[in-house]
């Protein structure tokens, strides 16, 4: 084992896998779901300081779009001065265009480890890497309120055909895809730009809208319908929160308020 599996295994891995078993141990009744659910708020809230950052970074670059319209039409022969008055613009409303892709680097790690834990930890011969104060649960009850299989997938592609497995957790994927949209239509409205018919190039950010708006709830529909069905709750989970949290820092109000406290 290399260093990066090493601590890849003893800093994300065995940490989520443990916390999902003592969550499913100390909720009463035992729900497998219920347990993901409260692991996901809890990663949730360990990621919120960046999180708020990304939102508030990608409203920023949002709300400057029209400036930045103005600038690629200025300097639109002369990429190198379209390049530092882009930074010039940048740096006068202290905005750092690549601070948004930080939660979401953070977040593939932790994606990627929750898909081994959900795929680890209804085995009985993976729960050796339980910590020594973390209860053997035994046999895991791998049911959502009663109806949802947390461990199957709900839709399976082999042989360029598509069976549909579950139809009950190919809901709970549907709704993960649906929150998605919601996520990016929240994040994705902004005021108009100034268009310009000799210009024909996007800026990065107006790109970056569309993708979060069409590839990724397709995208994660796709994720949610073809892993186990406790990866689709827990990014149903996790992405409920972040409309929440949108909310509130997009929220005028809110703006108001912090303005108001300085």
């Amino acid at each position: 084992m290399n260093i990066l599996s090493l601590l890849f295994n003893e800093v994300i891995y065995r940490p989520l896998f443990n916390g999902l078993i003592f969550l499913y141990n100390v909720i009463p009744g035992h729900d497998f779901g219920i347990a993901i659910i409260a692991l996901t708020v809890i990663i949730r809230f360990i990621l919120y300081p960046l999180n708020q950052k990304q939102i508030k970074s990608q409203k920023e670059m949002q709300e400057i779009q029209p400036k930045v319209k103005e600038i690629q039409e200025k300097y639109k022969n002369d990429k190198e001065k379209q390049g530092r008055a882009l930074m010039d613009l940048y740096r006068e409303h202290k905005i750092n265009p690549a601070s948004g892709c930080l939660p979401l680097l953070v977040q593939f790690p932790i994606l990627y480890a929750l898909l081994s834990v959900f795929r680890n930890v209804l085995n009985p011969d993976k729960l050796n890497v339980l910590y020594g104060f973390i209860s053997h649960p035994g046999v895991i009850n791998h049911f959502f309120l009663g109806f949802f299989d947390l461990s199957k997938v709900s839709v399976m592609i082999s042989n360029g055909s598509i069976n549909f497995v579950s139809w009950g957790n190919l809901t709970l994927a549907v709704l993960t895809g649906l929150a998605q949209v919601w996520q990016s239509r929240m994040m994705v409205a902004q005021p108009p730009a100034i268009k310009s018919k000799e210009s024909k190039d996007e800026s990065m950010t107006a790109m970056t809208s569309k993708m979060m708006l069409y590839f990724l709830p397709a995208f994660t529909f796709i994720l949610a319908a073809t892993f186990p069905a406790g990866l689709a709750l827990y990014w149903l989970t996790i992405t409920v929160f972040g409309v929440v949290q949108q909310y509130f820092v997009l929220n005028p109000r809110t703006k108001q308020l912090e303005e108001g406290s300085k």
